[in-house]
């Protein structure tokens, strides 16, 4: 446990902004999910709309820092390949 008082504050800042990143993470695997569903069931309409959330969802957790830019462009870019096969 922290003594000095900014090491409990900081302690404070790192449990909410911890909350707040998985909650980020949690909103990418579900768009991510959402994504694969549809491109497993091969319908190139629901997974390009599906895509476009995705890209939004991932280009947001890039601006908050919560993964890098280049991981949300990879990302983006394998998810529009895979949407491409089926298309």
């Amino acid at each position: 446990m922290p003594n000095l008082k900014s090491a409990k504050k900081r302690m404070r800042q790192n449990t909410v902004r911890r909350d707040r990143n998985v909650q980020v993470r949690t909103r990418i695997k579900t768009a991510r999910r959402s994504m694969m569903e549809a491109l497993e069931a091969k319908d190139a309409e629901a997974g390009t709309a599906a895509l476009k959330s995705y890209s939004s969802v991932l280009d947001k957790a890039a601006k908050a820092g919560v993964i890098k830019k280049n991981t949300a462009v990879r990302r983006k870019t394998n998810a529009a390949n895979n949407l491409r096969k089926i298309a």
